[in-house]
């Protein structure tokens, strides 16, 4: 029997436990329908899916690697995740533990088609984050206009009174203090001393080094405050003069030392291998003799001297661009483009055919009315607990949650997208998210100093060629040989 564990999760105000209710109760039904066995359950309560800092998301990754199960099985493919290069990560890191993610509400046959019309869904949940995120911060933009508080943290110094930041009398003339002492170049630490020594305390307890030192970091203290390249001075009183102000930013600017580590992000990783010795290839970060930053591929069999393997680094940025560029010709092809959008089209109107979210929603109804209706009997018949009530509004506002999204599922039944919408949608995602091109269009490089093979999925077969190519998704491999001659070669390899 195929076993699966299921992953929930609610994020907005608009939602709450009874979004988990019906989020467990959709799965555990596609779960009996499909001769699925739940084995567990994980929920992150008020997380947002637009990154994976959700402890029961990461908990399930981590259990993955027992291979104890088969499926993730979700509500939706957005509550997975909202974030297609986080979740395409996560998809890999499952797959390669032996899992696939399910939706419960989404009709994803396990195809070539499929697979490309889930990536579509998946971009189509990021858009709808990333608009709903837009409204958010228009809203919070017109508040800010208003001079309104926003919310979070109050820096001290200041209080809140009918949404109005105000100076705090109290605590106000401890900021300025310790601007004025840190102007005249008195030490963080003896400006603690001080305070403490007057009885002047943070939270109960003597101020902590790093607490005086975000005071004297805070540009609200000048009146300013900088959201994005907007500067708004209408909603937090000043609290230090300007000319110490600016004196302690240049004393601060003057101490500061070290930068920061940059975040990159290797598209290829995990994905090549060498053509001479055929051991992976790595990702690397080095520093060149004239102090520049340089992002390169190496060998690691050459990295770790496990053989006299001799192929030449590759430099990260130009060989990205010329395997990117040679896989959107390829999927640009006509004949290939085609196949795509009609293998979408016939799942889409799968979907629309079937509507299990619909016939799920409708199933999920008459069976909470009939738990009312024999809550109902029971009342009637003198059986009552102490959560007979509670239970009683409970399955009344399952009732007209399902009702809600029953409505919002019919509503859909009249969209339909055409295939010319799909073609521009698909290559739009292909040319603004490499890490979607790269997680379902190629199964592996092989590189060479003087070519580099693109194993790809051909989305256009669908059985295995004479010589039994084939990967876990059912595809066929197309290659592409990518020759390197001349300045090409020059462009990609570090000597």
């Amino acid at each position: 029997m195929k076993t699966a564990v299921i992953y929930a999760r609610y994020s907005s105000d608009s939602q709450s436990e009874q979004s988990i209710d019906g989020q467990l109760r959709v799965c555990e039904e596609f779960a009996r329908n499909n001769d699925i066995l739940i084995l567990d359950t994980y929920i992150d309560r008020a997380m947002t899916g637009t990154n994976d800092n959700r402890p029961d998301f990461q908990r399930m990754i981590k259990n993955s690697y027992r291979r104890e199960w088969t499926y993730v099985l979700v509500y939706k493919l957005d509550r997975f995740s909202r974030n297609k290069y986080e979740t395409a990560i996560h998809k890999k890191t499952l797959r390669d533990n032996g899992t696939k993610v399910l939706s419960a509400m989404e009709n994803i046959p396990d195809t070539p088609e499929g697979i490309i019309l889930e990536s579509l869904l998946e971009g189509m949940n990021q858009y709808y984050s990333a608009e709903l995120a837009q409204k958010v911060r228009r809203g919070m933009h017109e508040s800010r206009i208003k001079g309104n508080y926003q919310g979070g943290g109050l820096p001290y110094g200041y209080k809140v009174i009918d949404k109005k930041i105000l100076i705090d009398e109290e605590t106000a003339p401890v900021v300025n203090y310790i601007y004025e002492q840190y102007s005249i170049g008195v030490y963080v630490r003896d400006i603690i001393s001080a305070l403490t020594r007057k009885g002047i305390y943070h939270k109960g307890k003597p101020f902590a080094m790093n607490t005086v030192y975000g005071i004297l970091a805070n540009e609200k203290y000048s009146g300013i405050y900088r959201h994005g390249e907007e500067i708004f001075t209408n909603m937090y009183p000043q609290i230090v003069p300007t000319e110490i102000y600016q004196k302690v930013r240049a004393i601060v600017e003057k101490n500061k030392s070290g930068k920061r580590s940059v975040k990159v992000n290797y598209l290829f990783r995990h994905k090549m291998v060498c053509g001479y010795c055929g051991e992976p290839i790595s990702a690397e970060t080095g520093t060149a003799r004239n102090g520049e930053v340089v992002r390169y591929y190496k060998c690691l069999g050459r990295k770790k001297h496990k053989n006299d393997c001799k192929k030449s680094m590759v430099k990260k940025e130009n060989l990205e661009s010329v395997v990117i560029d040679s896989i959107l010709q390829e999927l640009s092809k006509p004949h290939i483009m085609d196949k795509i959008v009609k293998g979408i089209l016939a799942t889409q109107d799968y979907q629309l055919k079937l509507n299990s979210s619909l016939n799920s929603l409708i199933r999920a109804k008459t069976n909470t009315e009939n738990a009312l209706n024999n809550l109902m009997n029971a009342i009637e018949q003198g059986i009552i607990s102490n959560t007979t009530n509670k239970r009683l509004h409970e399955l009344e506002r399952q009732i007209e949650d399902l009702e809600r999204q029953i409505l919002i599922e019919r509503s859909k039944l009249t969209i339909k997208y055409t295939a010319d919408e799909i073609e521009e949608f698909y290559k739009q995602m292909l040319i603004l998210s490499p890490e979607m091109l790269v997680n379902y269009a190629i199964y592996q490089i092989v590189l060479y100093d003087d070519k580099i093979v693109i194993k790809l999925n051909n989305p256009t077969k669908r059985s295995p060629d004479d010589s039994g190519n084939t990967n876990s998704h059912g595809f066929c491999f197309t290659k592409i040989s990518i020759k390197l001659q001349g300045v090409k070669m020059d462009m990609l390899m570090y000597v």
